[in-house]
């Protein structure tokens, strides 16, 4: 089969690695634009396009999906499948329709839960103790394609979002070269989804990282794994802004402490109160400096019992 892949970031590197190992022919590849990056904001190529040109296959980064030039150059490579993984951006219904067997996408949960752009960081976030990755025949919609395989997939208790999304890019490939095969033999059959039982994942935003400590210190330390490597969870110490690396609930009242409170300062842990419980910082990054242990942050920085965290100085 002549296959057209369609993917940016480093989690879809493995789909369009896996389909180059597949009996089947990558005929081209097709990912956004070169996009300004980091403090810098230098234009940088995303990870598939690296890939790409290690592999020497032909590419294609059009600006508009609806543009009629690139349409034409799309077509002119015949494909038979479009299979896309973490493009970024919904397929009008031209290029729908263009692929002689359809367009299959693969998507980081076992929808219909998590439709969206964020479902990795949001499964995490809200506590769930398993994911997986689906393909899905596309449509016009956003995620809600009629299902074709799953794979559960086990959320482990102190992973984060980043650590969460290789295991499932890995596993992504894999399913997505099995639907092809099993599409091809004719032994699969796509399913509807419920949509009763559909929940949405938005795209993060900077400002989704603020910690409210009036939440539980489970919910927190959730949303600081869920947040990691970006947008990051943060907090204001005084002047100083901290984004939370590593953190844990501990299991013991928090008392009347206003929540936010740190009620201990050791060189192993801070110690906060929160809405339910106490929540333990062990590593954290401030504003300006690099990821650091408490331990090496309160050696230059001493911290007394009593600072409310959250409350700029």
């Amino acid at each position: 089969m002549r296959i057209v892949f369609m993917g940016t970031p480093a989690f879809a590197v493995p789909s369009l690695e896996a389909l180059l190992r597949s009996e089947d022919s990558v005929v081209g590849v097709v990912t956004q634009p070169d996009r300004p990056k980091g403090r810098g904001q230098a234009v940088a190529a995303a990870p598939v396009k690296l890939a790409c040109e290690r592999e020497g296959l032909p590419l294609l980064q059009p600006v508009k999906l609806k543009d009629p030039a690139f349409l034409e150059a799309l077509r002119a490579w015949q494909p038979d499948f479009i299979a896309v993984t973490a493009f970024g951006r919904i397929l009008p219904p031209a290029m729908l329709r263009m692929p002689a067997r359809g367009c299959i996408n693969v998507h980081a949960s076992l929808l219909p839960k998590y439709r969206g752009a964020g479902p990795i960081q949001w499964a995490i976030i809200n506590g769930e103790r398993e994911t997986g990755i689906t393909t899905m025949v596309m449509d016009e919609g956003m995620d809600t394609g009629a299902i074709l395989l799953q794979e559960r997939v086990t959320i482990q208790p102190d992973e984060t979002a980043g650590a969460l999304s290789v295991r499932l890019a890995e596993v992504g490939g894999r399913l997505l070269v099995e639907t092809i095969r099993r599409l091809k033999d004719g032994t699969v059959t796509p399913q509807p989804q419920d949509q009763s039982q559909a929940t949405l994942a938005p795209l993060l935003q900077k400002e989704d990282g603020l910690i409210d400590w009036k939440l539980t210190a489970t919910d927190i330390a959730n949303r600081v794994r869920g947040m990691s490597p970006w947008p990051g969870a943060y907090t204001f110490a005084g002047q100083d802004r901290w984004v939370l690396c590593r953190v844990s609930a501990v299991d013991r009242p928090a008392g009347a402490a206003i929540p936010g409170t740190i009620i201990q300062a050791s060189k192993d842990a801070l110690v906060v109160a929160t809405g339910g419980g106490l929540l333990a910082i062990t590593e954290l990054q401030p504003a300006s400096s690099r990821r650091m242990t408490v331990s090496q942050y309160l050696a230059g920085h001493p911290l007394s019992p009593g600072l409310i965290l959250g409350r700029m100085a």
